[in-house]
């Protein structure tokens, strides 16, 4: 089930994806909505009669962090040794504030601070419940569903602070989307699908979950060891290698296999 935040140009609604993707992630093009009584991560999955066709709509990020977005340092070796350094041990964690996420088609800010700053894109697993200290085994319980992040990042600012904070935090800064996706299974992705970055239409990142040194049941247990989980949370499983700069202007499109593609343009801050 894909289920995404839409405006018809009122009130954000939620609603569910009809239709099949295409090899490029796509949807067909009598694609509809059909409309949920409110966010099914606090009142459940209650299908409305209203329906809208996909076309006529305006996605919005599919969730908003009610807390926080957790992200998660080097967790592709060869993006690891691209930034020069060693695969962590344990995962490396750094949060985003939920101010910094946008939706698809929006635009990411480029802000004055900075003059390098780099797409990172990412699978992004949304939690579904409060949990804490969740077993490995048990990690399908608290996720609510997959989508696809990009995890912009100032790179001049992380050099120049030596940790992650302002370099990952400006607004705009986690574009989400373009829906969430409830029906895959964590093995999908240790079995590998591709993630794929395009900047300008050429490719620049080219990747495989299978290749995550953290699986995302590991990732779960980890982080859930050191914070409470609460529905909504969004944790950031890496990125693989390839990341680079993107100026005023570009656009870039994030896509991973069985999840659609997300597309957002750079504008002046």
């Amino acid at each position: 089930m894909r289920i995404a935040r839409f405006t018809t140009g009122e009130d954000p609604m939620y609603g569910i994806l009809t239709g099949e993707l295409d090899r490029f992630g796509q949807p067909d093009e009598d694609a509809t909505i059909v409309a949920l009584a409110g966010d099914p991560l606090y009142l459940g999955v209650k299908v409305l009669e209203q329906e809208y066709k996909l076309a006529d709509v305006r996605l919005l990020a599919p969730v908003l962090p009610r807390s926080k977005v957790i992200g998660i340092g080097k967790n592709y070796a060869a993006h690891a040794a691209e930034m020069g350094g060693d695969v962590p041990a344990e995962p490396l964690m750094f949060l985003k504030p939920n101010t910094s996420v946008v939706g698809p088609g929006d635009r990411i800010f480029y802000p004055p601070q900075s003059e390098e700053v780099h797409y990172e894109g990412e699978l992004a697993v949304v939690i579904g419940r409060m949990c804490r200290d969740v077993p490995r085994e048990q990690a399908t319980d608290v996720i609510h569903g997959y989508t696809i992040a990009n995890d912009v990042t100032a790179r001049d600012l992380q050099r120049a602070d030596g940790q992650f904070t302002r370099a990952k935090s400006f607004d705009s800064f986690c574009p989400l989307g373009p829906w969430i996706e409830t029906d895959l299974d964590p093995q999908t992705f240790i079995d590998g699908v591709t993630v794929q970055t395009h900047l300008n239409g050429d490719l620049v990142q080219d990747g495989s979950t299978a290749d995550m040194v953290h699986d995302v049941p590991t990732l779960i247990s980890y982080v859930s060891s050191v914070m409470t989980l609460l529905p909504g949370d969004v944790i950031l499983t890496g990125t693989p290698e390839g990341v680079g700069p993107m100026q005023v202007g570009d656009e870039i499109e994030v896509s991973i296999a069985g999840l659609g593609t997300l597309t957002n343009k750079v504008a002046q801050r």
